[in-house]
C-alpha cells in the first residue's frame, strides 16, 4: 500500500513539474500585459488578413442587418398579467428591459414601458453591463432581482429593482459580483448561495453554502441551510411551486451530473431520498417529478432510463409511496423539458431529433396524456409558462422554416401563431436530408444536410461540419438568419451532427461518451466527416469544422487526430489543454464529464486526446481559427491563447480572434455578434471556396 500510495504521489508530481515547464503559462494572466499583447497582436493580424477579403463587408452588413432587424421576434416573459422582454437593436446597443399588459401583447401591441435602460445605467457607471435577467417576487409585478454582468461573463452584481417605481430599491438587497443564486422565498426572506468570503466558495469557484436570510439582518447573521464541502460543484437553494404551495429545496451538487437533495420545511433540513443522478423536474399536484439518468430499482421494480416518474412528495420522504411513469423513452424518444402551468405538466420529446409536445394531466385515479397540434419535423422550445394559468408560449422553427412563436391557451387548445421571423434567405432553394454514419464501434450516428437543390456531388462542395458531443446538450434543428445567408448563399452546404455526448437518445447517448469513453465522440465525429466526403458530397480539401466550448475542445481533437481531413477549423472559446482545465475558472465543475487529469488513471486516458499536448510540430495541420473572449470567466481564454501561441511557435500560421467582452457567448452587442460571423465566414470562405 505505501508503494502505490508513494507511486502516486510521483506521478501527481510530475503532473505537476509538467505544468510548472508549461512555457505559455503567462498567458493564462488573463489582464496580464504581455498576455493582452499577445491578444492585440494576434487580433490586428487576423482583421488585417480577414478585412482584405471583399466579402468581409457584405458578410458584416448582411449579418449586422439580421441582428438588428426590427421584424425580430419579441420574446415574452410572463409574470403574473404582465409579459417581460429584453430587447437589443441599433438604438439600443446594451438593451432595454421593458414590460406592457398581456392582453395588450396578445393583440399585438408594440407601445412598451421601459423599466431599465441599461445602455443608460451603463453611461452613468462607466461599465460594460450585460443584462442577465431577472428574477421576481412570486406572483411578480412588483419586486425583481436583477442580474448585470460586467462585460458579459458569469459572474453578476445582483440589485433589487421595483417596476412600480421604475427604479431600483434605495436600500434594497444587492450583492457584489459572484456567481451567485439568489431567490426569493417571500418579500422580506431570501435563498441566498453566494461568495461569502474566504473559504466559502468550491474548487469550481462557485457557491459552497447556503443560507436564508431576511431583509434588514447582517448577512453574516443569515441561518445555514447548507454547509457544502470544496469538492461540491454549485450548491444553491431553489423555491419549487405546487399552485398555492411551495417547497424548498436546496441542492449540493457533488458533480456535474449528482446531488443530494434536501428539502427545508419546519426548520428541518431532510433529505430527499432519490437516485443521485436523477434530476428533479418540478413539484406538481404534490408530486415530484423525476428524470431518471440511470436505472432506478426500488420496491423490487425497475424504473428505466430516461423515464419521467411521478411521486408522491410527502409518502417518498415517509418512505411509503406510489410510483406513476409519466414517460417512458424508446430507441428513438428522448425526453427534452419539462414545464408546468396551473394544472399540466408539459413535456417536450425528441423523436429521432424531431420535438412533439405533451400535456400530461391528473385524473382522480390516472394520468391522461394529450399530444398538442404542434407544427412538425422541426425543433419546438418552451418560451414561458405562466404558472397562475395553462397559457405558455412555445417557439418553432426547423433549418430552412423561420422561427415562429406560438400561443398555447386552455380556451384554445389548437395553438395560435403569435408571431413569426421573416426569411433572411430564399429557402425554397435548398434541401434538408438526414444521414447516418457507422462509427468505429458499428453504432449508427445520424447528422443533418442543409444543401441546394441543385448541389452536384463532385467532392468539390464547401461544406461546413458543425459538432458538441458533450453534456448531454441535444443539437437540433434551428433557423439562423445569418447562417443561411453567410453560408448557404455563398454556395456552402452545412452539416450538423448528432454525435454520443449529446442528449438526442436520452441519457445514455450522453453516457456513452464520459470520461474514460470519450473517444467514441470523437470517432463518431470523424466518422460523420469521412462519411461526407465518401458520399461524395465534400473533400478535405472543400471541408471545414465549426465548434464551441465543448466543442471547441471537439475541434482541438479533431484537427490533432485527423489533420488529414480538414481545410478549415473554427475553435470557439475552447477547452484545450485538459491537463489544467480543472485548475482554470470553472473547470473543475466539468470533472464528472471528462475526468480528473491530476489523478494518474484519468490522465493516462484524457493525454490520449488532450489537443494542447498532442499538437506536433511537422504535421499538415489546417489553418485554426481560434475565437475566445477576454470576459469569458467559465472557459478561461488561456486555453485558445496557449493553443495558438504553442502553434505559431511551432511554425504553424493560425488566425486568433480574442474579443474584449461578452463572455462564454462571445459577444455583448449586435456589432460584436456581427463582427465575429463575418470574420468567421469570411475565413470559412477563403479556405474551403470551390476552384
Amino acid at each position: 500500500m505505501k508503494k502505490l500510495v508513494l507511486i502516486t504521489l510521483m506521478s501527481l508530481q510530475t503532473i505537476a513539474v509538467s505544468a510548472q515547464q508549461d512555457p505559455y503559462l503567462w498567458l493564462e494572466e488573463v489582464d496580464g500585459v504581455k498576455a493582452m499583447e499577445f491578444v492585440k497582436t494576434n487580433n490586428t493580424k487576423t482583421f488585417d488578413q480577414l478585412k482584405k477579403n471583399a466579402k468581409y463587408s457584405q458578410l458584416y452588413n448582411q449579418s449586422l442587418t439580421i441582428i438588428n432587424s426590427k421584424a425580430r421576434i419579441v420574446y415574452p416573459s410572463v409574470t403574473g398579467e404582465y409579459v417581460y422582454n429584453f430587447w437589443q437593436d441599433d438604438q439600443h446597443v446594451r438593451g432595454i428591459w421593458r414590460r406592457m399588459l398581456k392582453s395588450n401583447y396578445d393583440k399585438g401591441a408594440t407601445q412598451w414601458e421601459t423599466l431599465l435602460d441599461v445602455d443608460a445605467l451603463a453611461n452613468k457607471e462607466g461599465k460594460k453591463w450585460v443584462f442577465h435577467g431577472a428574477t421576481p417576487l412570486y406572483p411578480g409585478n412588483g419586486l425583481y432581482l436583477i442580474s448585470l454582468s460586467n462585460g458579459g461573463g458569469d459572474a453578476n452584481e445582483i440589485r433589487e429593482f421595483d417596476v412600480r417605481t421604475q427604479q431600483f430599491v434605495p436600500n434594497g438587497i444587492t450583492f457584489p459580483e459572484a456567481k451567485s443564486n439568489i431567490q426569493y422565498v417571500d418579500e422580506n426572506t431570501l435563498l441566498v448561495a453566494t461568495d461569502f468570503g474566504p473559504g466559502t466558495l468550491t474548487t469550481s469557484g462557485y457557491p459552497k453554502n447556503v443560507k436564508l436570510w431576511k431583509r434588514g439582518t447582517p448577512l453574516s447573521e443569515a441561518k445555514v441551510l447548507l454547509e457544502g464541502d470544496p469538492t461540491d460543484v454549485f450548491n444553491s437553494g431553489s423555491v419549487y411551486r405546487d399552485n398555492d404551495k411551495s417547497y424548498i429545496i436546496i441542492n449540493k451538487s457533488l458533480s456535474f451530473y449528482t446531488r443530494k437533495l434536501y428539502w427545508y420545511a419546519n426548520q428541518e433540513l431532510r433529505a430527499i431520498p432519490l437516485p443521485e443522478d436523477a434530476a428533479l423536474e418540478g413539484i406538481k399536484f404534490g408530486k415530484a417529478l423525476v428524470q431518471l439518468k440511470s436505472d432506478w430499482e426500488i420496491n423490487q421494480k425497475i424504473y428505466t432510463q430516461g423515464s419521467l416518474l411521478a411521486i408522491d412528495f410527502e409518502g417518498l420522504m415517509q418512505g411509503n409511496f406510489a410510483i406513476d411513469v409519466l414517460f417512458k423513452p424508446t430507441a428513438v424518444e428522448s425526453l427534452e423539458s419539462v414545464v408546468t402551468t396551473k394544472k399540466w405538466v408539459v413535456i417536450n420529446v425528441l423523436n429521432n431529433v424531431k420535438s412533439e409536445v405533451f400535456l400530461l394531466g391528473k385524473g382522480k385515479d390516472k394520468w391522461y396524456q394529450t399530444k398538442i397540434n404542434a407544427p412538425a419535423f422541426g425543433t419546438i422550445n418552451i418560451v414561458s409558462a405562466n404558472r397562475e394559468s395553462d397559457d405558455f408560449y412555445f417557439t418553432f422553427e426547423n433549418f430552412l422554416e423561420p422561427t415562429s412563436l406560438y400561443e398555447f391557451s386552455a380556451q384554445n387548445t389548437t395553438p395560435k401563431k403569435v408571431q413569426g421571423l421573416p426569411a433572411f434567405f430564399e429557402a425554397d432553394k435548398y434541401q434538408v436530408e438526414q444521414y447516418m454514419a457507422r462509427s468505429t464501434d458499428g453504432k449508427e450516428v445520424p447528422y443533418f444536410i442543409i444543401s441546394s437543390k441543385s448541389t452536384v456531388r463532385n467532392g468539390k462542395n464547401p461544406t461546413l461540419l458543425y459538432g458538441y458531443g458533450g453534456f448531454e446538450v441535444s443539437m437540433q434543428p434551428f433557423y439562423s438568419g445569418a447562417m443561411g445567408a453567410l453560408w448557404l448563399e455563398q454556395g456552402g452546404i452545412y452539416v450538423l451532427a448528432n454525435i454520443r455526448g449529446g442528449g438526442e437518445f436520452g441519457p445514455a447517448w450522453h453516457q456513452a461518451g464520459l470520461k474514460e469513453k470519450r473517444q467514441i465522440v470523437y470517432d463518431d465525429f470523424t466518422a460523420i466527416a469521412k462519411d461526407l466526403i465518401q458520399r461524395n458530397i465534400t473533400s478535405p480539401e472543400h471541408l471545414g469544422i465549426m465548434g464551441g466550448s465543448n466543442g471547441g475542445l471537439l475541434m482541438g481533437v479533431a484537427f490533432t487526430q485527423h489533420p488529414e481531413l480538414y481545410n478549415a477549423v473554427v475553435c470557439q472559446v475552447p477547452l484545450l489543454d485538459m491537463q489544467r482545465y480543472n485548475k482554470l475558472l470553472a473547470g473543475a465543475s466539468w470533472m464528472g464529464e471528462y475526468g480528473n487529469p491530476d489523478l494518474p488513471e484519468e490522465w493516462k486516458y484524457i493525454q490520449n486526446y488532450s489537443p494542447y499536448q498532442n499538437v506536433k510540430k511537422g504535421m499538415k495541420y489546417p489553418e485554426v481559427f481560434f475565437m475566445t473572449s477576454t470576459r469569458d470567466d467559465r472557459v478561461h481564454p488561456g486555453h485558445a491563447r496557449k493553443m495558438a501561441a504553442k502553434m505559431q511557435d511551432m511554425g504553424y500560421k493560425i488566425y486568433y480572434y480574442e474579443n474584449v467582452e461578452g463572455g462564454h457567448g462571445g459577444s455583448s452587442t449586435n456589432e460584436q455578434r456581427a463582427q465575429w460571423n463575418a470574420l468567421q465566414y469570411t475565413y470559412l470562405l477563403e479556405k474551403l471556396k470551390s476552384n
